[in-house]
């Protein structure tokens, strides 16, 4: 048998594979200024969601066949939806101060889905001397991260960890700003808090042939971001990495519009392109994690919604579950 170095036992890696379908959140101050890299400058006050219903997201995912959701806690605009303790730049100074990171995780616990929460590192607001790619003269190529800035996220990362018990999956964006040995560090003491969470820090746009370990690792899954493992190839679970053998599933990452938050005339997907994005991605062995995001309202849409029923009944009827 072939000896893993895996943190994880196989059998919880398996346990999350058996998830299979999530459901992405993508919401927060880019919902509102209707960019995805929300420039970080927008006063927290334009935060301002008027029918925020939580539940409705969580129940949603449940009614739609979906085992578990990650929430960006943090996108690039840096505002949070916690009241973190480290900066005002969060929903106590927004036009709705509901803690939503705290609803989620309620909802999740009474719909029975397993709750993830994203943290991006690229930051544009709590800056501490970085640069990002959007900031002015910033580019993917020269973008570096200050120690002052490293500090900053680690703490809210321990912070979100601590404070909201029970995450099941710790989702890091944009890694690849961050040195490999501080990720390193991260990933031991992280998972220490919470040793049972699968930690997914981003492997970017491929099909998940190759890990990149200098931008990566470490990560106990492997993301696929808006591509489909190759067809030439059912998904390789095992990875030879420096001298170690690990088990590292997929999960493919997904949107049911065009773009990750949600913009005023983003068409959703057509029924058939749905069903061939989770058929596609659970034969080849891959977990679906498919992004619906909630409107400036703070809910999610009825064409969304009936999207996902229909999702539904067509996978079902096909796979006979």
């Amino acid at each position: 048998m072939l000896e893993l170095s895996n943190r994880l036992s196989k059998e919880r890696l398996m346990e999350w594979e058996n998830l299979k379908y999530g459901m992405f959140i993508h919401f927060g101050m880019s919902t509102f200024v209707q960019k995805e890299y929300a420039s970080g400058k927008d006063l927290s006050t334009i935060y301002a969601p008027t029918e925020l219903d939580v539940d409705q997201w969580i129940k949603t995912a449940k009614q739609a066949g979906m085992k578990y959701a990650v929430l960006t806690a943090k996108h690039t605009s840096g505002h949070c939806l916690w009241p973190s303790k480290y900066t005002e730049y969060t929903i106590k100074t927004s036009s709705n101060d509901t803690d939503v990171v705290y609803e989620y995780m309620a909802a999740c616990s009474k719909y029975g889905i397993e709750p993830g929460i994203y943290y991006c590192s690229w930051d544009n607001h709590h800056l501490f001397g970085s640069l990002t790619p959007n900031c002015e003269n910033g580019t993917w190529e020269t973008a570096y991260v200050t120690e002052e800035y490293l500090q900053f996220q680690e703490a809210q990362m321990k912070e979100l960890l601590k404070e909201y018990k029970g995450i099941k999956e710790f989702w890091l964006d944009i890694p690849i700003f961050i040195p490999r040995s501080v990720r390193q560090r991260w990933y031991n003491e992280l998972t220490l808090i919470n040793p049972d969470m699968i930690y997914v820090s981003n492997n970017g746009l491929s099909d998940g042939s190759i890990l990149s370990l200098n931008n990566t690792w470490t990560t106990d899954v492997i993301t696929i971001e808006k591509h489909m493992p190759s067809s030439t190839y059912d998904y390789q679970k095992i990875r030879e990495i420096e001298g170690g053998n690990y088990y590292l599933p997929g999960e493919v990452c997904e949107t049911i519009s065009k773009e990750w938050f949600y913009v005023d005339n983003d068409e959703v997907r057509s029924d058939g392109e749905l069903l061939g994005i989770y058929l596609l991605s659970i034969k080849r062995g891959v977990n679906l994690l498919l992004d619906v995001p909630p409107d400036s309202r703070g809910i999610i849409t009825n064409e969304q919604i009936g999207a996902l029923m229909r999702l539904r009944k067509n996978y079902e009827h096909i796979l006979n579950i």
